[in-house]
């Protein structure tokens, strides 16, 4: 290991070390969930097993085996370039914690929205309980962050076929494809049976040409193996979290194309096309619908479709286990259909408003890449008349109001919307960074350090926020007190977006903040007399341990 890799590793520990010198785990693992890693993260897990591991080996005379600085880089292994990523503000959302929160937000505020109706066509769908809502974050880093109920499984239905394209894709090469699918948006309802100018579907994503690829995927297998290799797929899509199969949807479905024999509902009509186009060689077309409707069956969580869009967003590769599931040129044909058929008859409309790659489920799920950045999953039953979630969409508009993931954003220069894919600092001196981690970690001990280093504590991030914002976002009060004790920091400084420290304490809570900022506010606007209001003075005793936000 090079000195300098030495030296930015004693920096991480040193935002973490306690006074009697070794590594206060459950702070450094909170500081890295902060960041969106998560301790369970398969790329950090050996670490943290071997860290409980030595903690569970102590010398005679003591409960548990401290951590001290060389044994944090012995133990570190594979995960150092990881953690060393992370620390250093290159992960593709370096300010994670205030993602999460503007996400948090748009998540909290659509609660009560109430609009649309589950799918009613198939039973066990009609049935599920219209308030569940839940959205999850993965980046092509790995960083990741879920709420709400996320513990609630449901079947995938049409979000499985940019999945399954992608495998073809794979399988079989574009031209081949090609030449059983076509590649533009239909004009028709996604269950219609219509096909196009060379007599093939449109597009896979439309019903016609997702059973056309359901044919084609390992064909030469049985209908039990070929589901058995597609679900394995999805199981690497999603990094191995959870990937099932509901076999009541799939019942379901089968029942209600056998009841209703057309593709009103289901596309049991399929027949013509199959003999029209002589797609495959004693082709059965039951077992070609079973197929497709196992594909539609399979079932996940929030978190795992998530982590399979994930896969998507950077090329193929997992993000949580480095495992390459597709070609990256198969992705990048998979992703240009997402963005102009993926959302049903709403498609048009949403490449305008949204701008980014996304297929829709009956089941109320909606998965949305941003290419190179991460995905999010957004699960909420109940469907517009276009068949969407209502609440999904109501979501994704929200969310491009404030940041710059449309496709087109980069050329409107005259609004202003939050990139978080900026590095968060804007100094050059990579041990400044810490100071804003130390901030955000509450540890006033190392912030102090910071200080008497002499520091620029009026270094900004790449939103305009100080280290006075970031307090006021995490209520470290007594890193607050500190602040504007020892520094000109003002707390009612704006960032890019006009929010001021008390703006940020007020909106997340933290009201004892927001008065102490308040009257620092009514200071600095008073004439400058020899007695004016000071901070109140901070005990040696403080420990800066702060609430979550």
């Amino acid at each position: 290991m090079s000195e300098e890799r030495q030296d930015i590793l004693r920096n991480i520990f040193d935002l973490y070390v306690t006074k009697k010198g070794n590594l206060n785990v459950t702070k450094f693992v909170n500081g890295l969930e902060q960041m969106g890693l998560k301790k369970s993260d398969a790329r950090l897990l050996p670490f943290m097993n071997r860290m409980r591991d030595f903690q569970l080996s102590p010398a005679k005379g003591e409960e548990v085996a401290p951590i001290m600085p060389d044994d944090f880089m012995n133990l570190i292994g594979d995960a150092e370039e990881l953690i060393v990523k992370a620390f250093s503000g290159n992960l593709v959302i370096p300010d994670f914690s205030t993602f999460k929160q503007t996400v948090t937000e748009i998540y909290e505020e659509l609660k009560d929205f109430n609009s649309g109706h589950p799918a009613d066509y198939i039973p066990q769908l009609a049935r599920v309980d219209p308030s569940l809502w839940a959205v999850s974050v993965c980046t092509v880093d790995g960083q990741r962050f879920d709420i709400g109920d996320i513990d609630q499984t449901y079947s995938i239905q049409s979000t499985s076929k940019p999945f399954n394209y992608a495998m073809a894709l794979d399988l079989y090469g574009n031209e081949d494809v090609y030449n059983y699918v076509s590649a533009e948006p239909s004009g028709h309802g996604f269950n219609e049976i219509v096909l196009d100018g060379r007599n093939k579907p449109h597009n896979p994503m439309i019903n016609a040409g997702a059973i056309m690829v359901s044919s084609l995927v390992k064909s030469e297998m049985n209908t039990a193996d070929r589901f058995e290799y597609m679900q394995g797929i999805f199981r690497r899509l999603a990094g191995d979290l959870h990937v099932g199969f509901n076999n009541s949807i799939y019942l379901s479905e089968r029942s209600v194309a056998d009841r209703e024999g057309s593709l009103k509902n289901t596309p049991i009509s399929m027949q013509p096309i199959f003999d029209q186009l002589k797609l495959l060689a004693g082709t059965n077309l039951e077992k070609v619908l079973e197929f497709y409707f196992q594909l539609c069956s399979i079932e996940a969580k929030c978190d795992s479709h998530c982590v399979m869009a994930a896969t998507l967003a950077n090329g193929g590769i997992c993000p949580i286990t480095n495992d390459k599931v597709y070609e990256p040129r198969s992705v990048q044909q998979t992703l240009s259909l997402m963005l102009s058929c993926g959302m049903y008859d709403y498609s048009g409309q949403w490449a305008f408003q949204v701008g980014l790659p996304a297929k829709s489920g009956v089941s109320g799920s909606i998965i949305v890449v941003v290419p190179n950045v991460m995905a999010m999953c957004l699960y909420s039953p109940p469907l517009d008349k276009l068949g969407n979630s209502a609440k999904g969409i109501e979501f994704m508009n929200r969310l491009l109001q404030r940041f710059n993931f449309h496709h087109f954003d980069s050329l409107n220069h005259a609004v202003q919307k939050i990139n978080p894919r900026n590095n968060m600092m804007k100094i050059e001196d990579s041990n400044r960074t810490s100071l804003f981690f130390a901030v955000g970690a509450g540890e006033l001990g190392l912030v102090k350090k910071f200080f008497d280093s002499e520091y620029d504590f009026n270094a900004k991030d790449c939103n305009g926020r100080t280290v006075l914002h970031v307090a006021s976002a995490v209520g470290a009060e007594s890193i607050v007190r500190f602040l504007l004790e020892k520094t000109e920091l003002k707390a009612d400084e704006p960032d890019l977006w006009g929010e001021t420290p008390m703006d940020i304490a007020t909106k997340y809570g933290f009201n004892s903040i927001t008065d102490i900022l308040r009257c620092r506010v009514i200071a600095q606007t008073m004439p400058t007399v020899d007695d004016s209001p000071k901070s109140p003075a901070i005990s040696e005793g403080d420990s800066g341990v702060v609430s979550s936000a």
